[in-house]
């Protein structure tokens, strides 16, 4: 069984920072893909950012520059540097993975954390 959890999240005021968190645990033999989505109420889940396995890392426009991605292959964890906040920024940060379990088949597979809020005041 394989799980994710975040934590890091919180109120901060405008231009502020917080640094997010994503630990994946159980029976994983590698991650591919993680990443950063992010839900504000009312709207639909949105792409943050991402990082696979091969170093690549790609970021939504209006995050670039202020938000960095990055793992602890040792850990299995996944981070998220939230600089210069905004109050747009204000939404439920879900962290996402594709991994693959150990086991015979190792088919990979999409696992989604709870979410963790972050309040960005003015």
């Amino acid at each position: 069984q394989v799980q994710l959890v975040e934590s890091g999240g919180g109120l901060v005021q405008t231009g502020g920072s917080l640094r997010l968190s994503c630990a994946a645990s159980g029976s994983i033999l590698s991650i591919n893909v993680w990443g950063w989505y992010r839900q504000a109420p009312g709207k639909p889940r949105e792409l943050v950012a991402t990082d696979t396995s091969g170093g690549s890392t790609n970021y939504a426009d209006f995050v670039k520059g202020r938000f960095t991605i990055s793992r602890d292959k040792s850990k299995n964890t996944m981070y998220l540097q939230m600089n210069s906040l905004k109050p747009e920024d204000t939404a439920v940060y879900y962290c996402n993975a594709e991994i693959i379990p150990t086991g015979i088949f190792k088919i990979p597979k999409n696992y989604w954390g709870q979410g963790t809020q972050v309040t960005v005041s003015s």
